[in-house]
């Protein structure tokens, strides 16, 4: 259907045409902006407070912005935003008696931020599951786990959980368990592990190396020695230690022992112990 000149004009008024032009420049200038204001945001809010924080205020303004463009845009263009803002009332009431599970996650989610046990780019860990936080979102969490696997955590579970957050606090504890012969020196032994610590440097002066005697083993006095280190050292110092640790004690001369078992035979009726009846003792017991 082809339009004519006359109906052209009618429809191409000059009030439409600066209305078009109108809700072009909030579309070109203002969403691009909002965008904008979100990222910057984000940014200063996570470099004075939390990563957390920053994303949440920029998610905030992200969306708020969009939709008050949009909202903006669509008055321009004639439509009355009196009936949108009802019918997404209606709707938003529908949609949450319908997605009862997405709610709880969203009030969790709120919660979350309130408690804040963890921000974007701490290792936490979950049941089974230990990775970095990557995201905080509306309605989940999500980590990259150490095998570098993708994981979503619902919100609410979060809630529900025991949660651990191994990087919340600066330093950490390396526990090194290590059982010695029960021939050996106690006191060089704790000689021994103090003298390795020392050496260390990733090892802490403050808080000072633990030394602990757990009890007797099976086959081994079992000692566990606490050592401290920055976060960021935890596992170079667990792996290192260890090393050093085996070393030390082959040099002072302590064993490392290794669980033993003795097996004690029971001897068989044809032993010399116990030999067999011979064909004449049976013949001349008879």
């Amino acid at each position: 259907m082809e339009l004519s000149l006359e109906e052209l004009q009618n429809l191409l008024t000059p009030e439409r045409i600066e209305s078009g032009v109108r809700a072009a420049i909030l579309l070109v200038v203002f969403l691009p902006l909002a965008l904008y204001a979100s990222a910057w945001a984000n940014k200063r809010v996570a470099k004075k407070y939390t990563a957390q924080r920053g994303l949440v205020v920029g998610k905030i303004i992200r969306y708020s912005g969009i939709a008050i463009v949009f909202l903006l845009v669509f008055r321009e263009l004639g439509f009355s935003i009196a009936p949108l803002l009802g019918a997404a009332g209606i709707a938003g009431v529908a949609l949450a008696f319908a997605s009862q599970t997405s709610v709880s996650n969203i009030i969790s989610g709120l919660f979350l931020i309130a408690e804040n046990p963890f921000s974007v780019g701490d290792v936490i860990t979950v049941g089974e599951t230990t990775g970095i936080v990557i995201s905080i979102d509306t309605l989940s969490v999500k980590m990259r786990t150490f095998d570098n696997r993708f994981v979503r955590l619902p919100n609410e579970m979060l809630i529900k959980s025991e949660l651990i957050n191994v990087t919340k606090f600066p330093i950490r504890r390396v526990n090194v368990e290590v059982g010695v012969s029960y021939n050996a020196d106690l006191e060089k032994v704790r000689a021994t592990l103090l003298s390795v610590a020392e050496k260390n440097p990733m090892c802490l002066v403050e808080p000072a190396p633990l030394i602990i005697l757990n009890g007797f083993g099976d086959s081994s006095i079992n000692f566990m020695l606490g050592i401290w280190a920055v976060r960021e050292e935890y596992i170079k110092l667990k792996n290192s230690i260890q090393s050093e640790i085996k070393a030390a004690f082959d040099e002072a001369g302590i064993e490392i022992p290794f669980p033993q078992r003795v097996v004690h035979g029971v001897p068989s009726p044809a032993s010399p112990e116990n030999p067999e009846p011979t064909d004449n003792a049976q013949s001349g017991s008879s």
